[in-house]
């Protein structure tokens, strides 16, 4: 059994660096692998070439360590965590944002929509986002600007604290 399975430990090492990217994370499972195959040697089949045996073993293990990962966070020691991780901003104000920004782009003239969209989000050129329309450089240009100064006005029309709250009661 020895004299078989061990030739094949590098090209077991190349196969799961490449599928787990990560040089620890793939000795793991070739680890594992190793000693799975040991303990199951008796259930390959006789007479059969056990190479692509192991490899069916490594590939499977490595798939259900990478959908294990998506499924739950990451792993990371303490001591090997970025400093900057262990805080974050609040995301519920820039989920408010985008929330006010989609309704006041709403609220824009089709034509100044159009025009702010394919500049800004889709970085299409003025040239090209002229001929997008089928209007002249000039009226992009202009639509333009009148888009983004009426989407600041929108923006900083109504403040946050003037806007109605929801009703809510007292509880005891």
């Amino acid at each position: 059994m020895v004299r078989l399975i061990e030739p094949l430990i590098p090209a077991l090492r190349r196969y799961a660096r490449a599928l787990m990217r990560e040089r620890t994370a793939a000795d793991d499972l070739v680890q594992d692998c190793l000693e799975r195959t040991i303990s199951r040697w008796h259930q390959r089949r006789p007479g059969e070439d056990p190479r692509a045996w192991i490899f069916t073993i490594l590939h499977n293990l490595a798939m259900t360590r990478l959908r294990r990962t998506t499924q739950r966070p990451i792993h990371i020691g303490l001591d090997d965590a970025d400093p900057a991780s262990f805080a974050s901003e609040a995301r519920q104000e820039d989920g408010l944002r985008h929330r006010d920004l989609v309704t006041a782009l709403a609220q824009l003239p089709d034509e100044q929509r159009t025009v702010l969209l394919l500049v800004t989000v889709e970085e299409l050129s003025y040239a090209d986002a002229a001929q997008v329309l089928g209007v002249p450089i000039g009226t992009v240009m202009s639509r333009l600007s009148r888009a983004r100064e009426r989407l600041a006005k929108l923006m900083s029309a109504e403040p946050r604290a003037s806007r109605p709250s929801p009703h809510l009661r007292s509880v005891k």
